[in-house]
């Protein structure tokens, strides 16, 4: 089976739209947590990762009318979308069997938090109803393209939903049910999302700190990310310069519990070790991690044992970057992957943001500035959802 390979690119989240945006907030090192500013919620005290535009200056930017209903979750998939094609020179169809596969899970969700009174009582917002669930809005999405997908499909597994995409296009196309993928997530905040997580009481109240003694919890964001997914024949062909491999990838679920990890990190190690053996790695390969490092008291630990599983007392240099875009939940993963990619593209690894105290039981400590000058060839990124859903995906420079 030919490798499969990245030919495409984009990115919207707290940091900036688009890929150069998101390297220089990276290399500044400046965090884009702060107080919310458009969703609608009394709870101002809750520092979120959101993106710096309201729907109607995302609307403005895909020149999409104002009295078309759509939700943020399809503004914002439409931008990181339209980026990545553009960056894969896939602007019209051709003849290739195109799929694609969006992670999400707020949906429509903060339009029906809107409207809902409206839904009852009048008809003005009715049409939001039928744009609440997560398959409407990838079906939103795809309506934003010139040309039509051969396949649409949405997968909901929490915080791996767009890593687990990641895997999905990456199977479509070695089983020929695709020629190209484009696959990722999209996320954006609602209070149901916010009072949720809150009420776990996981939610730090200042930016939060990966991987340090004293973390707090973690720190929501939205934002999306899409990659284009294609055969090393595939990119000969159509005449485009692949950007990286995706060489390894894993799915593991140790439904120790519906929203903690376990202890020692079961789902985790088994999500690492067997993307590596896909990839055909060792741990030693390994050059940099971009962890899942969210900043509660329970996943930091339970994914340092298991990072310590795998890595011994040789862990690469590893950060979360989090503290920059906030948890972007369904997201996450696949905006993880693009800026895994611009490290590796760009020999740079990010800072761990505010880290000052090592967790006593782990071996060792995140990156606390950035590198630059970095000579990377293989990265592993880790996203790990509710229920103990895990994934890991392996990104490594071509030749």
């Amino acid at each position: 089976m030919s490798e499969i390979v990245v030919t495409g690119i984009g990115i919207i989240s707290a940091i900036g739209n688009g890929l150069e945006q998101t390297v220089d907030s990276l290399l500044r090192g400046k965090s884009a947590v702060g107080t919310i500013r458009y969703l609608q919620t009394k709870h101002k005290e809750i520092p979120a990762g959101e993106v710096p535009y309201s729907d109607e200056q995302l609307r403005k930017m895909l020149d999409i009318a104002p009295d078309c209903n759509i939700t943020r979750t399809s503004l914002l998939g439409q931008v990181a979308l339209k980026e990545a094609l553009k960056t894969a020179q896939l602007t019209e169809k051709q003849s290739f069997k195109i799929a694609l596969i969006a992670g999400n899970t707020v949906g429509g969700m903060e339009k029906s938090e809107q409207y809902y009174h409206h839904f009852l009582n009048d008809e003005e917002y009715k049409e939001y109803i039928g744009l609440h669930d997560c398959g409407a809005c990838t079906e939103m999405i795809a309506n934003g393209i010139a040309f039509d997908f051969d396949l649409t499909t949405t997968i909901s597994t929490a915080c791996s939903s767009a890593a687990n995409s990641i895997m999905l296009g990456a199977d479509l196309i070695k089983t020929g049910r695709a020629d190209i993928a484009v696959a990722g997530g999209t996320e954006c905040l609602s209070k149901f999302h916010l009072n949720g997580f809150n009420s776990l009481m996981i939610l730090d109240n200042e930016v939060c700190k990966p991987f340090d003694k004293n973390r707090r919890g973690l720190n929501l964001g939205e934002g999306a990310a899409f990659l284009v997914l294609e055969t090393a024949e595939s990119a000969a062909r159509r005449g485009v310069q692949p950007i990286c491999r995706l060489s390894g990838y894993a799915n593991r679920c140790d439904a120790f519990h519906q929203t903690a990890s376990s202890p020692n990190g079961e789902g985790a190690f088994l999500a690492m070790k067997n993307a590596l053996e896909a990839a055909g790695l060792t741990p030693t390969d390994i050059d940099y991690i971009n962890a899942h490092g969210t900043g509660t008291p329970n996943n930091d630990e339970s994914e340092g044992h298991a990072l310590m599983r795998i890595f011994g007392d040789k862990v690469p240099p590893i950060s979360s970057t989090k503290a920059f875009t906030g948890h972007t939940t369904s997201a996450s993963g696949a905006i993880e992957a693009v800026i895994s990619i611009l490290c590796l593209t760009r020999g740079f690894i990010p800072a761990n943001l505010n880290f000052s105290e090592k967790i006593e039981s782990l071996n060792f400590s995140p990156v606390t500035e950035v590198h630059t000058n970095q000579n990377l060839r293989h990265i592993l990124t880790n996203s790990f959802g509710f229920g103990g859903n895990d994934s890991s995906c392996i990104f490594s420079k071509i030749g």
